[in-house]
């Protein structure tokens, strides 16, 4: 039971509701199901469980779990098909309750107690003490609901959510349950309302920028009060840089408008995302009531239909990827430090811009953008009125995609990092002529939401959208993988400004190589339900990244692209949708763990700013010492020599005339045999600049550990992620080991997850054991809160050296 404080009584307590929630779910089709939300109700055979909390990723995985069939026009799919794995072949489909007891105090009674979800995945419905105090129906979008009037001051309360998770409601796995964070928040009866800030920018110059802040203050008096708003806006250093006061009399709610000026403004940017914040403090009469903080960056976005996009005036290619929601292993539950790892890899890539695919994301996310210097696209739908599943947002866009888009908007506008707002994904209304509409409707609330963003959205069928109206009702159409269209669509329209919303899904397995290899579109399965990492692979409606890289470089006034993916995700595992066991995707650059590919080097190398020089395959090919093995560098630099054993096998150039050469250099046939395969790359000098080796690894023999960060805080929330290789005994990758290890800690810390990268393997994410794939796992570690020392993980596999190692607690 959660005991409330009596602190701070005259102002706004924000108070996280996280640990000692009771949690039970039972199937859709229960004849009497349970009623969660009654007041007193035994539950002794509930699960306690913590907050965000994803229902299903623990599993088990199996293909009976949510099967779908339909068609999936987006994929060139016009008959339904049976699909195994859509939604990761995990436990999503049943009903959730979710119960907390609350003692709030009797000094809480004459202030506002409500709760605020960043999201319920889905179908939600909120009750205090029995009653209900609002539904939710959208797993992606945050709100409000009151509970004053159904509180119990000076007593037990308690706060019950029921969540339905309805069959075939989406493309990929959405998670399930209270997946994001919840607060419950007492203020008083006059306050600034939820995300009731916005403010903005403009006149910006090197001497002060012109800020003006709209604040929304509601109240809940009888009569009019005299309300004084005064807002101090601070600097990245925490120092006060301008202020301003108002003063309005208050019955019910009151928009302030104010303007400030401040002097030098410090400009947020993707090499510094410099933020400042906005402290509001509401005053009625004359008594400080509640205060509440908005973060916002000062910075100047522009896009032109020649020039392309221009951030703070300097040009600026998108260099970005489609992200889904879910961590991995830890499924679609919040983790900040997931979250960070994840945005940390791609930066390192030399990725710059983020579309949040294909839905709002957790505010986390966006502050860690903010915080990181990545742009953003905030996405809102998947689907608009016409359904691509069977129980898909369509079914709720008539009675709420105005509410969930402005929800989206309120929450998020403030945030420098997004620089648009893309309305949809793929949306069949493209084949329809009164696509139009309901595409003007959508951008005209985003335009009364927010005007200084332009409207996007993702468009497949790019002639229907064109013919039908909709690409011209968006201020920016994204074209999904048309590369190959670019030229001609800026031939016809010259005053569209247009950008890769979705590219290549390119499709590979880590460390799987199949021969021959050659550009294919996997129609057959291949025997092991892998795509090969030679990088040559995708879908009928994708590409290789070279013709992306190509279309980009050629063409200055296309904005950039966003690769689809840069993570894989659970679910929609093309190419194989209908084998079994398939369970999460091949696009990622990233693998499931979040280990690289070796596509991640092939972006790097174009993306950063780094000297990139990586060789592929592997070189551990026993059986096949008479074949001969394509081998393949990707590298910043513009020539390479390849050497075997000592022996040189020619230097490769890039050629800025073919397509394959420009991006990656190739030996078509080398011989095997064991040993060492060396790549020298020559700068423009034709000096050696950077080496990069692969050498035949031996037995396997050590189980070895690295973790991404031994030293993390010990507050129960931060997270090591621990990869785990078999090595020989001169510690070189094993890249064909399959072991299975297992894992067991000591110190003030849990295993919360592990996996191997493999989309086929039905290893629960919560064992204590799995084996490795391509040679490796990874164990995720998080800490117990306010226990200092230190966690050592010990990973053992039979008749090989334990592996060991050591995160100390700060």
């Amino acid at each position: 039971m959660k005991a409330m404080t009596n602190e701070e009584q005259n102002g706004r307590q924000i108070i996280p509701l996280k640990e000692g929630w009771k949690f039970t779910r039972h199937s859709l089709e229960e004849p009497e199901p349970v009623q969660g939300s009654r007041v007193h109700l035994d539950e002794s055979g509930w699960e306690t469980v913590r907050v965000p909390h994803d229902w299903a990723i623990a599993g088990p995985f199996h293909p009976d779990h949510d099967v779908h069939v339909n068609s999936v026009m987006e994929d060139g799919i016009h008959d339904n098909i049976t699909h195994v794995g859509r939604t990761g072949a995990l436990p999503i489909v049943g009903i959730g309750w979710y119960r907390l007891h609350i003692i709030i105090p009797e000094a809480w009674r004459g202030r506002l107690i409500t709760v605020e979800f960043d999201g319920v995945m889905s179908n939600s419905t909120v009750y205090m003490n029995g009653t209900e105090c609002g539904s939710w129906p959208y797993g992606y979008t945050s709100f409000t609901f009151d509970l004053t009037e159904h509180v119990t001051f000076g007593g037990e309360n308690v706060l019950a959510v029921q969540v339905c998770s309805l069959p075939s409601s989406s493309r990929w796995y959405p998670g399930a349950g209270i997946y994001r964070q919840v607060r419950l928040v007492v203020k008083s009866p006059v306050h600034v309302a939820p995300w009731g800030t916005y403010i903005t920018a403009s006149d910006i110059s090197e001497q002060c920028a012109s800020i003006r802040v709209r604040t929304n203050v509601a109240g809940s008096s009888d009569s009019a009060a005299k309300v004084e708003l005064i807002t101090q806006l601070l600097n990245p250093e925490g120092i006060l840089c301008a202020q301003a006061t108002s003063v309005q009399e208050v019955c019910a709610h009151a928009e302030f408008e104010q303007h400030l000026t401040v002097k030098r403004p410090a400009l947020w940017g993707t090499a510094h995302p410099r933020l400042y914040k906005a402290v509001s403090t509401v005053l009625l009469d004359g008594v400080e009531v509640d205060q509440y903080e908005t973060p916002f960056g000062i910075r100047t976005i522009s896009f032109d239909a020649k020039e392309g996009f221009r951030l703070n005036g300097e040009y600026m290619k998108l260099k970005g990827v489609c992200l889904h929601h879910d961590l991995g292993p830890l499924g679609a539950a919040v983790h900040v430090r997931a979250m960070e790892r994840q945005l940390e890899l791609m930066k390192e890539m030399g990725c710059n811009a983020i579309r949040m695919s294909h839905n709002p994301p957790a505010p986390e996310l966006l502050d860690l953008c903010d915080a990181m210097g990545l742009l953003v696209i905030d996405e809102a739908f998947d689907e608009w009125g016409v359904g691509k599943v069977e129980n898909g947002y369509h079914r709720l866009f008539k009675d709420w995609a105005e509410q969930d888009l402005r929800a989206m908007i309120s929450r998020d506008r403030n945030h420098p990092s997004i620089i648009m707002w893309s309305i949809g994904n793929e949306m069949r209304e493209q084949r329809l002529e009164s696509g139009a509409i309901t595409t003007a409707f959508l951008t005209g609330i985003v335009h009364d939401a927010d005007p200084t963003r332009p409207v996007t959205a993702g468009f497949s069928m790019s002639d229907d959208a064109i013919e039908n109206g909709l690409a011209a009702a968006v201020d920016i159409p994204g074209w999904n993988y048309k590369p190959h269209r670019y030229e001609e669509y800026h031939l016809h329209h010259p005053d569209w400004i247009m950008y890769g919303s979705e590219t290549a899904s390119t499709v590979s397995s880590r460390g799987v190589y199949h021969l021959p290899a050659v550009e294919d579109i996997p129609v057959e399965p291949k025997s092991d339900l892998q795509a090969s990492s030679y990088d040559l692979s995708a879908p009928p409606w994708g590409t290789t990244p070279d013709q992306e890289f190509m279309a980009q470089e050629d063409l200055p006034y296309m904005l950039g692209e966003f690769v689809w993916t840069g993570f894989d995700y659970l679910g929609e595992p093309t190419p194989y949708r209908k084998e079994w066991p398939s369970r999460s995707s091949y696009f990622g650059i990233m693998d499931l763990c979040g280990l690289p590919k070796d596509r991640y080097y092939l972006y790097q190398s174009q993306w950063s700013s780094k000297p990139v020089l990586h060789l592929l395959p592997h070189w551990n090919w026993e059986g096949h010492e008479c074949r001969e093995i394509p081998v393949v560098c990707y590298t910043s630099y513009q020539a390479a020599e390849l050497f075997l054993n000592g022996a040189s096998l020619g230097i490769r150039r890039k050629s800025a005339s073919s397509q394959p050469e420009r991006y990656r250099l190739r030996w078509n046939a080398v011989p095997y045999e064991p040993g060492c395969l060396r790549v020298v790359a020559y700068d423009e000098n034709e000096a050696p600049a950077m080496t990069h080796e692969v050498r035949t690894a031996g037995a396997p023999a050590s189980v070895q550990l690295e973790a991404d960060r031994n030293v993390i805080r010990a507050d129960g929330e931060d997270l090591s992620f621990v990869t785990v290789s078999i090595v020989d005994e001169q510690g070189i990758l094993c890249p064909r080991a399959n072991h299975p290890v297992s894992f067991c800690l000591e110190g003030p810390g849990e295993i919360v997850a592990v996996d191997n990268g493999d989309p086929t393997s039905t290893t629960s994410f919560s064992a204590m054991s799995i084996s490795t794939f391509s040679g490796k796992c990874l164990v995720i570690v998080r800490s117990r809160a306010g226990e200092a020392g230190s966690i050592v993980v010990y990973a053992n596999s039979n008749l090989l050296h334990m592996g060991k190692t050591v995160i100390s607690l700060l």
